[in-house]
């Protein structure tokens, strides 16, 4: 079974659960996160936001839909969710970089960078030195130097080096990089939100 029938039969699974538990919060996240997958971003955002009308206090913990959100241009709503998410966990790299990425559409990168929030205690150094580069303290080469160590590291590097090139108007940077990343298949939500980037931008 290819990727795309899998997805969708997880999808028929989620609407399953959900028909016979109509209330369950965490349901709705995870047929929210098969839509992702899907492309389906718009119907993302409905099961994310279904999920913490259920329980508000999910609110905190909705990364995925700051996510879809991004990919639906909705880029105040993006900043504004992870701005909340790191309240929660002040320690991740990636928030802070999707808030950055967000406020970088809607403002330009030197905005963005300006209000980069500061974060410490990220134990991946792949994500260390990603931050490093949209602070501005380190270039390019720094982070291709790190990404031949292994799989994982190879796909973050280059997704985030793709996103980077994208807000920085270098858009077939941007493109090389994004199908470098999907090259490196890992299993992980991330990865997904790589061919959905590809996908949606047809650079597939």
């Amino acid at each position: 079974m290819n990727s795309s029938n899998f997805l969708e039969q997880e999808l028929i699974r989620w609407n399953n659960v959900i028909s016979t538990h109509p209330h369950d919060p965490k349901a709705y996240v995870h047929r929210g996160m098969v839509h992702f997958k899907l492309a389906n971003i718009n119907d993302s955002i409905a099961d994310f936001d279904t999920a913490e009308k259920l329980d508000p206090r999910l609110t905190p913990y909705l990364w995925q839909r700051g996510l879809s959100y991004y990919y639906a241009e909705l880029f105040a709503e993006g900043a504004k969710q992870f701005e909340i998410d790191l309240t929660v966990n002040s320690q991740d790299l990636e928030e802070t970089v999707w808030r950055y990425l967000c406020i970088a559409r809607l403002n330009g990168s030197a905005q963005a960078r300006q209000s980069l929030l500061e974060v410490r205690n990220d134990p991946r150094f792949v994500m260390r030195q990603v931050y490093d580069l949209y602070a501005g303290k380190c270039s390019v080469d720094d982070v291709l130097a790190i990404s031949s160590t292994n799989k994982p590291t190879k796909f973050y590097s280059c997704l985030y080096l793709g996103l980077y090139f994208e807000v920085e108007g270098q858009i077939e940077s941007g493109r090389q990089y994004i199908n470098l990343a999907v090259s490196h298949q890992i299993n992980d939500y991330m990865w997904h939100l790589a061919s959905v980037h590809q996908k949606l931008r047809g650079w597939d």
